[in-house]
């Protein structure tokens, strides 16, 4: 992640991959270098709904920029039901997996729930990690424990020793290296080279995840990387396909599936009333209205499954 560093005394400007530490000289502080703002989303469905597919800020402001940008969009095989997408700015947010003791188990983790009050002074949004492992047909690595074997192949979310975070095949895209500080894999590609993947079926409640009670339009997530390094996050009641046309529109050009079925996708976004003031339940919204109870899940000792965490840098 490319950081502006600005000298104040009128040394010339230069771009680092330093971390956004604090330093003990006054005279230097560090700018991010932000994305440009997402073009909103052409509606699947018309006539569109006021507002459908136009971003709109959500979260804590980073360095007065902000960092996530919401809507929503109509499936179109679902109508009746709304998706959510956030847009993710990655070079204003460092990304850090937490892990629990079902997924992807042990009782060894350092980053599990709850949250931490201090660590939730700079939370901006928190996501659902993917299956269960017996699910995921991948594996796992973080904080230097790896719970199972990494899959050549597979679809993988990186995360870098510096916070930034991607989403690639593994092999390909990504690969491990002395930077890379956790992987959580999840079947493989659902979008690649900016499109669907080949063989998508509507009415699949297997191959992508298992689905509850054979329902084919039920809760789906799914994470994507743009050409530009932005993160999407999409999740919402529909079938594969639309998962997957929905990412596409959004600009993915690589995405993931991830967690699914009532419960599991999670997406909240927090507010404190001052840029450093403490997340909390409270001040944390849902993407979308159909999720439960999610802002506060994170900050519940009780969830036992993996999460990714966004800060502010």
């Amino acid at each position: 992640v490319a950081l502006a560093m600005v000298v104040s005394s009128g040394a010339a400007t230069k771009t680092s991959h330093a971390s956004t530490s604090s330093t003990t000289t006054a005279a230097v502080r560090v700018q991010l270098a932000t994305l440009a703002k997402p073009a909103n989303l052409a509606p699947f469905v018309t006539p569109a709904v006021a507002g459908e597919g136009v971003y709109r800020p959500s979260g804590r402001t980073v360095q007065g920029h902000s960092a996530i940008f919401t809507t929503t969009i109509r499936p179109p095989d679902n109508p009746t039901t709304v998706a959510g997408v956030a847009w993710i700015d990655s070079n204003l947010l460092s990304a850090r997996l937490y892990s629990g003791s079902l997924s992807p188990g042990g009782l060894f983790w350092k980053y599990t729930a709850p949250v931490s009050r201090s660590a939730s002074q700079s939370l901006v949004a928190a996501f659902n990690g993917g299956f269960l492992l017996k699910d995921s047909r991948g594996g796992y690595l973080s904080e230097g424990h790896l719970v199972a074997p990494l899959v050549t192949g597979a679809a993988s979310l990186v995360i870098y020793r510096n916070g930034s975070i991607t989403v690639g095949q593994w092999g390909r895209d990504v690969a491990m290296n002395a930077n890379v500080v956790a992987v959580r894999q999840n079947v493989t590609l659902l979008v690649d080279h900016g499109a669907a993947v080949a063989g998508l079926q509507a009415n699949d409640i297997a191959r992508w995840g298992f689905s509850l009670n054979n329902q084919i339009d039920t809760p789906r997530s799914a994470l994507g990387i743009t050409a530009s390094g932005a993160l999407v996050y999409v999740e919402g009641e529909m079938n594969i396909v639309d998962l997957a046309r929905i990412l596409v529109r959004a600009g993915a050009v690589r995405a993931m599936v991830l967690d699914m079925n009532p419960l599991w996708p999670v997406f909240a976004t927090y507010l404190p009333l001052t840029p450093t003031g403490f997340a909390t339940p409270s001040n944390g919204a849902d993407l979308t209205p159909t999720m439960r109870q999610t802002p506060a899940r994170f900050f519940q000792a009780a969830y036992a499954r993996d999460f990714v965490t966004l800060f502010a840098r």
